[in-house]
C-alpha cells in the first residue's frame, strides 16, 4: 500500500475533516464533534499498514485489525485525545496520535500484554481505557526485537 495513493491529498483531506469539526463546535457552543469512531479507526488502519507493511484484515474483523509479515495478529489505534480503549488484549498494539494540524506519531509499539495489564478497569461498555502518556512510558520499556520494524515515515 502506499506506492499509488497521494499522502498530501489524505492530509488535507484530515485537515478538512478537523476544519469542519471546529467550524460545528464555534457553531454550537457546548456541544462536540469528535473525529472518532469508524472514521478515525479506518484512517489509523491505513497508517499503520503503510508505515509498519501490514496487510490489513477486512473491515470490522473481530479482534485485530492487521497481520503483520511476521504473522503477528495487530491491533491498531490512533486518537487526536488523551488517551485510547482496548476491547481485549491484542497480541501486538500500534498506537498512533495525530493532533489537530499536526504530524502523526507513533506511541506505542510492542506487546499488547504489556498494555492490557497496565490499562484501567473494564468499563460498561466493555473497554479499558489507557493514557497517551503511560503508552508513551510503557513504549520506553519495549525491547527493540518486540517491536514491528517501521518501513515508512508517517505520510500526514
Amino acid at each position: 500500500m502506499g506506492e499509488t495513493i497521494d499522502w498530501g491529498q489524505v492530509a488535507r483531506f484530515l485537515d478538512d475533516l478537523y476544519t469542519a469539526s471546529d467550524g460545528l463546535e464555534r457553531m454550537f457552543p457546548g456541544r462536540k464533534f469528535t473525529l472518532d469512531g469508524h472514521l478515525v479507526g479506518s484512517i489509523g488502519e491505513v497508517l499503520a499498514a503503510y508505515m509498519f507493511d501490514l496487510e490489513l484484515n477486512p473491515a470490522s474483523t473481530l479482534g485485530h485489525d492487521a497481520t503483520a509479515r511476521d504473522s503477528r495478529n495487530v491491533e491498531i489505534k490512533l486518537t487526536q485525545g488523551s488517551s485510547v480503549a482496548i476491547r481485549h488484549e491484542p497480541e501486538h498494539l500500534i498506537v498512533l496520535h495525530r493532533p489537530k494540524n499536526a504530524q502523526v506519531r507513533v506511541v506505542y509499539n510492542g506487546p499488547g500484554s504489556v498494555v492490557w495489564s497496565a490499562a484501567g478497569t473494564m468499563q460498561k461498555n466493555g473497554q479499558r481505557s489507557i493514557s497517551i502518556a503511560r503508552l508513551s512510558g510503557l513504549d520506553k520499556e519495549v525491547f527493540e526485537r518486540d517491536r514491528l520494524p517501521q518501513q515508512r515515515m508517517p505520510p500526514v
